[in-house]
C-alpha cells in the first residue's frame, strides 16, 4: 500500500471544508489568507489550529507576527474568500469591510465569529507549517449560512440542508 499524491489530493477534494481568513498586522501592512485547515485544538486552554504553505508569501509574513485573528466566513463572504486565496487577490479594501482590532490587528466586520490568537506552536510539517494558536478573546456574530470548501470551489450550506 502506498499514498499516491493524487489520490491524496482527490481524497481531501470531496472532503467539506469550513472556510476562513486568517488575518495579521506584520512591519510591511496588515497580511491575510484563506485557509480551510482550521479545527478547534482544545476547550482549556481554548485553542485551535490550521496549516499553511510555505511557498505562498503571506504565510512567511503570517508566521512572524506575534497575534493574528481567525475570521470564519459565511456565505455571504464568498467573495472575500475567493480575494484571500489568490496571491494577486484584493485585500483590504474599504468594500470589505475589514476593521482593527486595539493591537492592531485586522479583523472582518460581520464574520461569523472572529479569533484573536496568539501563536502557541508553528510546527514544519512537509511544504507547511502546522500553527496552533490560543485565543486571547473572541467576537461573535448571528450565523447565517455557511460556507465550506469542496472539490476547489465554495458553496452556501444551509440549516435546512440537514438531513
Amino acid at each position: 500500500m502506498s499514498a499516491d499524491p493524487e489520490d491524496f489530493k482527490h481524497a481531501f477534494r470531496h472532503h467539506p471544508a469550513g472556510v476562513a481568513v486568517i488575518t495579521a498586522q506584520s512591519p510591511d501592512g496588515p497580511i491575510g489568507l484563506t485557509v480551510s485547515s482550521l479545527a478547534s485544538v482544545t476547550l482549556q486552554p481554548p485553542m485551535l489550529h490550521f496549516s499553511v504553505s510555505t511557498a505562498r508569501y503571506s504565510a512567511s509574513r503570517l508566521l512572524g507576527a506575534e497575534t493574528f485573528v481567525v475570521n470564519t466566513l459565511g456565505a455571504e463572504h464568498a467573495e472575500i474568500a475567493r480575494a484571500f486565496a489568490r496571491p494577486e487577490g484584493p485585500r483590504f479594501t474599504p468594500e470589505q469591510g475589514f476593521a482593527t482590532l486595539p493591537d492592531g490587528d485586522p479583523y472582518l466586520t460581520g464574520a461569523h465569529a472572529v479569533l484573536h490568537c496568539r501563536f502557541a506552536s508553528q510546527t514544519p510539517a512537509g511544504d507547511s507549517t502546522v500553527c496552533v494558536g490560543e485565543i486571547i478573546d473572541i467576537i461573535t456574530e448571528e450565523p447565517g449560512r455557511a460556507l465550506v470548501y469542496v472539490d476547489r470551489e465554495f458553496y452556501a450550506l444551509d440549516a435546512a440542508d440537514r438531513i
